[in-house]
């Protein structure tokens, strides 16, 4: 892949994860406690959030901006693979969602260093527990995630 071609993949990637993280996530400007007891805020940010702290909009876009850009930064250190627009953009939320470690220590990215592409998107379904507990929200976001890495 060519470098100019790979930036490109790249700016589609992060952009097409804004609408679908943010979808999933929901905005919520007060910071609360999510469901396995981590203070949030906005769009499921966590980094440096407290109980009761208060956000405007923009704010909101702003971290979420810098995380999806970890995000990808994480994609990046871990998968050794070349990624089409939808993969990335499937890996980039689903790193946002469950966090670096979680993902560069998964089999799904063992898998897809592997050339496993099918193998490694069939891994995102297993990802649906918090705290030991399957969560809705996270089967219809797995499913979004799977069908955007398969596409």
């Amino acid at each position: 892949m060519s470098p100019d071609l790979r930036r490109r993949v790249i700016a589609v990637g992060i952009a097409a994860a804004v609408p679908l993280v943010a979808a999933f996530e929901g905005l919520r400007q007060t910071a609360y406690l999510d469901p396995v007891g981590i203070p949030t805020a906005c769009f499921g940010a966590t980094k440096g959030v407290r109980l009761g702290q208060v956000y405007t909009r923009e704010q909101c876009d702003t971290l979420l901006a810098r995380d999806l850009l970890a995000a990808n930064a994480d994609v990046d250190a871990c998968v050794r693979v070349p990624l089409t627009e939808g993969q990335r953009t499937a890996l980039v939320s689903f790193t946002y969602n469950v966090g670096r470690g979680n993902f560069c220590g998964s089999t799904l990215v063992r898998k897809l260093n592997a050339g496993d592409y099918v193998g490694a998107c069939n891994e995102l379904p297993r990802w649906v527990y918090a705290k030991g507990v399957k969560l809705p929200g996270l089967v219809n976001r797995r499913e979004q995630e799977r069908a955007l890495c398969l596409g």
